[in-house]
């Protein structure tokens, strides 16, 4: 591969596992390396390879991606750099180097160095890996079949995509069109508290365990069904802690503040999350969606208080001025929305299952 000299290519191009090739200056929004310092950088042309042999969970030995640009580009000397001869349909690489049959190779052949998180593994040893080449006709129909895979797992991703911007106006639009009441926060529920966590010093508070203690990286999803973490009803005693009711709101407000879920189970929880217990007149699937909505977050960034660690004190936040609507709307607006929700999970369902099938494919066509 030919290298840069004086500044003559200055289109910095980047190798990520997700997003393959692409353009620094797309990647970060700003050129990173500047003239001065890309001299010795490789030259690629539209359907070169580079490999980048920094492991991540989506490449575990590193990923191979072709160039699609008609502009040349440049690439740091520290990628591997290659380009197929005319026996081979550059499509028909790219989707063997999608695959992982290359793996084994690359994990007999490669040397043990003292990096863990990068491939290490000789030029001349990496270019004589074998590969079994079909025909080119044959190249062109493997490789217009995978790329039409390609296109429609494209579009299964843009639909889930879609559907949840649209489902984070369509709460706002269906709240806006009920008629609401004004109440504090103080209002809805009869019973609301942190947790606490008990002392680590002491394993009998957590040894055995069998009551589910939340945490905050705990809160990624909409309903609590298990836990990873359990307390001792000893830890129990011996903390703040105290059994949150199924159907409440796990709330954080302290350091991640507004991440929420409904507990389908008795929880325990760590301080800094709150459990709040709703009243029987609020249903707790609005408040989920209410609490999650751009409306409640800018509410409860007003009475943040800043510092080492951010905080949404309660007594801070029973003061805060809510809208809503009566039980039975409450319901419908909740019963629109878990539906929706639902919806947007069988789309998701449905792209995993392409991409599954696309894994299958990929190794099946390039035994």
């Amino acid at each position: 591969m030919e290298k840069n000299k004086n500044g003559l290519v200055d289109n910095v191009i980047c190798n990520s596992a997700k997003n393959g090739l692409m353009p620094q200056r797309d990647f970060f929004d700003k050129d990173i390396a500047n003239t001065e310092n890309t001299n010795g950088y490789y030259i690629i042309q539209e359907n070169d390879f580079v490999y980048n042999p920094r492991k991540s969970n989506e490449a575990p030995y590193g990923p191979i991606s072709i160039y699609k640009y008609k502009e040349k580009g440049i690439v740091s000397p520290l990628y591997l750099c290659f380009r197929a001869t005319t026996e081979i349909h550059p499509r028909y690489f790219e989707m063997y180097f999608k695959s992982s049959v290359w793996h084994n190779y690359i994990y007999f052949a490669g040397d043990s160095g003292a990096r863990h998180d990068r491939v290490s593994i000789k030029d001349d040893v990496f270019f004589e890996m074998p590969i079994n080449i079909p025909s080119l006709p044959e190249q062109q129909k493997i490789a217009n079949f995978l790329s039409l895979v390609d296109q429609r797992i494209e579009k299964q991703r843009q639909l889930v995509e879609a559907l949840k911007k649209y489902k984070r106006g369509l709460f706002l639009k269906l709240y806006n069109e009920a008629d609401k009441n004004i109440i504090l926060f103080k209002n809805i529920y009869d019973i609301a508290s942190e947790g606490g966590t008990p002392s680590t010093l002491d394993p009998e508070n957590y040894e055995n365990g069998k009551l589910p203690f939340i945490k905050i990286d705990d809160l990624n999803q909409h309903y609590l069904t298990a836990a990873k973490y359990f307390i001792t009803e000893k830890g129990l005693k011996k903390s703040s802690a105290w059994i949150v009711p199924e159907n409440s709101i796990i709330y954080s407000n302290g350091a991640t503040i507004g991440a929420c879920s409904i507990n389908k189970m008795p929880v325990t929880t760590k301080q800094g999350i709150l459990g709040i217990v709703p009243k029987s007149n609020f249903s707790v699937e609005f408040l989920y969606f209410y609490f999650t909505s751009s409306l409640f977050k800018e509410k409860i960034r007003a009475i943040t208080t800043k510092g080492t660690m951010d905080c949404a004190y309660l007594k801070d936040i029973n003061n805060i001025k809510i809208n809503i609507p009566n039980f039975i709307i409450q319901q419908k607006i909740a019963k629109v929305m878990v539906n929706f929700e639902n919806l947007i999970e069988r789309t998701e369902f449905a792209l995993i299952s392409l991409q599954n099938i696309k894994k299958a494919l990929l190794q099946k066509m390039f035994i």
